[in-house]
């Protein structure tokens, strides 16, 4: 006979958590969203220029929706994380604490994140990583003490999908306005 107390429960993943999760890590590494879609303005501003923060916002809070992007998310910061904390096999551990130049795992795993909104999302991720503007520039200063090998990645490829988000919208939005048509908006 089985034991019922021996039985070993399904695994079943509770989204919510997940998505909670991915939120409270963003803010326990110092990541504020408004931070983030500051990078989505700036990516936008020049072809949107009536574009909002607040749109920007929202727009990070729908990448930050999905399952992929808080995969990725939650497993750059745990190898951060573990990276600061000196518990990864050597030589991983000293190329993430040094953020190696030749070691680029972390712009895959941005790219995971990229990916999920289109093409138009590397050029704006290439771009902001190359520029490395406001929380970027933060999340790159090795002066801290702080590990953000793959946050800083993260944080630029949310910024990137978000921008592209957008792209793809207010181009369904104008076709709309010149063909007279309902807006058949992109899926999330």
């Amino acid at each position: 006979m089985n034991d019922p107390k021996n039985e070993k429960i399904p695994y079943s993943l509770n989204s919510r958590k997940v998505a909670s999760a991915t939120r409270e890590w963003l803010h326990k590494r110092g990541v504020k969203l408004e931070e983030i879609a500051e990078l989505v303005m700036l990516l936008q501003n020049k072809y949107y220029p009536d574009l909002t923060m607040q749109e920007c916002l929202d727009n990070v809070e729908k990448v930050l929706a999905k399952r992929e992007v808080q995969n990725a998310v939650l497993t750059g910061i745990q190898l951060d994380v573990l990276a600061e904390e000196g518990k990864l096999i050597s030589p991983l551990q000293e190329m993430l604490v040094n953020d190696e130049g030749l070691y680029g795992v972390d712009e895959i795993l941005a790219f995971s994140i990229v990916n999920v909104y289109g093409s138009i999302g590397f050029t704006n991720y290439g771009y902001i990583d190359k520029l490395k503007p406001g929380i970027l520039e933060r999340l790159n200063d090795k002066s801290t003490g702080e590990t953000n090998t793959f946050l800083d990645d993260i944080v630029g490829a949310i910024a990137a999908a978000a921008s592209s988000r957008i792209a793809h919208r207010k181009q369904a939005e104008r076709e709309h306005q010149h063909e007279g048509t309902e807006p058949e908006l992109p899926e999330d």
